[in-house]
């Protein structure tokens, strides 16, 4: 099953007035019956889902967040790409990559599996879901 990097600020959740994105249910669970999921989120990156579960129950019905708990943790210090299994077929999503990360794709030749989301397109997440739909 191929695997599915996801972030959280700028994906699931607003970068504005931080509230759960337009979709962001509808792609967990897409997600969820399509890939193995991992979280690639500042809010966990240390092998432990607890930070990022608790920040998300926030914004998110008890019964979405016991979805979350499926999600993976990787572990990363510097750059989101330590995390990523590229010996793997994956898909990365996230709102802003740093370039420092764009270059490590490039070398793997892996830009191509980059979705970068940006939640300002109206129904962004839908769109996403069909791109995902796409390569699957």
């Amino acid at each position: 099953m191929k695997k599915i990097y996801i972030d959280v600020d700028g994906v699931l959740l607003t970068t504005s007035n931080i509230r759960a994105a337009k979709g962001a249910v509808d792609l967990l669970y897409f997600v969820l019956q399509n890939f193995d999921c991992y979280w690639l989120t500042t809010h966990c990156h240390d092998n432990d889902t607890t930070q990022v579960i608790s920040y998300l129950s926030r914004f998110f019905y008890p019964s979405v967040i016991e979805k979350f708990k499926a999600i993976k943790p990787v572990v990363w210090n510097t750059m989101k790409t330590e995390g990523i299994d590229f010996d793997s077929d994956f898909i990365w999503l996230d709102d802003y990559p740093m370039q420092g990360e764009r270059k490590v794709l490039e070398q793997h030749g892996c830009l191509k599996n980059l979705i970068q989301v940006n939640l300002d397109n109206n129904d962004e997440l839908f769109q996403v879901i069909q791109k995902l739909k796409d390569l699957n």
